[in-house]
């Protein structure tokens, strides 16, 4: 399956924003409508979309899921969905929203019970979202570390069932400094499956790096750079099926 790219939403407030290495005091407002926002990339080329709810992850219950609803009704596209999924319920009411993947990050570590019974339930509908600050897993909203290991967590999740992952550096999300591909790398070979890379992509040449372990990666997440021009849909979108060709083995 060939890489896509994943243009990000995060909703806080009702607001499509964006975070500062996850700092809810560091916020950018790019458009107070994350629906039209939504339809704007779909109109770009974008195949996914990325959507976190903010408010959401802060707080531990799902505070966006109307938009989200409406985002997914406007636009047709594939939409990955993740922030304060901590219970079945919202699992559900997200799948019957007609989400195309569901992440799951801060009750992987607070609730394995739940990660467990969710995998069992919802299968490939779910992804495992992993953030790590300087490989130490972070939890609600990248506020609090656990002292766990990025990689041993993966392992873990592969046990579970999880076939997708969304992995986030969170030292460089929002940043646009560049990706560290071997970081990639290395979570993909922990979790034996791609992954979903995310965190500091400034444009087509951090895309163009993952070559070289195009078969380790699903697809990239753009943020920053989509909305300050550094990076277009079309640009990522092109710069990802040719990573992907420019990856696969002779």
């Amino acid at each position: 399956m060939p890489m896509y790219l994943l243009p990000a939403i995060d909703i806080l407030g009702g607001k499509a924003v964006r975070l500062m290495k996850g700092d809810y005091d560091r916020v950018t407002v790019y458009n107070d409508d994350p629906v039209a926002q939504a339809r704007a990339f779909a109109e770009q080329g974008a195949s996914w979309l990325h959507v976190v709810d903010l408010d959401g992850a802060r707080s531990g219950l799902p505070e966006n899921i109307a938009a989200i609803e409406a985002i997914v009704s406007a636009t047709g596209l594939s939409v990955e969905v993740g922030g304060g999924v901590r219970s079945l319920a919202t699992v559900r009411r997200l799948a019957d929203a007609g989400v195309s993947r569901i992440v799951l990050g801060t009750a992987l570590v607070a609730d394995e019970a739940f990660a467990r019974d969710a995998a069992f339930e919802f299968g490939d509908l779910l992804a495992a979202g992993i953030d790590a600050r300087g490989g130490e897993v972070a939890v609600a909203g990248w506020r609090q570390g656990t002292g766990r290991d990025a990689c041993e967590l993966a392992r873990a999740m592969a046990k579970l069932g999880y076939r997708h992952l969304v992995y986030t550096d969170i030292a460089r999300d929002g940043m646009q400094t560049g990706i560290d591909p071997a970081a990639y790398k290395a979570m993909a070979e922990a979790f034996g499956h791609p992954v979903i890379a995310s965190g500091g992509v400034a444009g087509v040449s951090d895309i163009e790096a993952l070559a070289p372990i195009a078969r380790h990666i699903e697809g990239v997440i753009a943020g920053r750079a989509v909305y300050e021009g550094s990076l277009s849909v079309e640009e990522g979108v092109r710069a990802c099926a040719a990573a992907t060709e420019a990856g696969r083995p002779c």
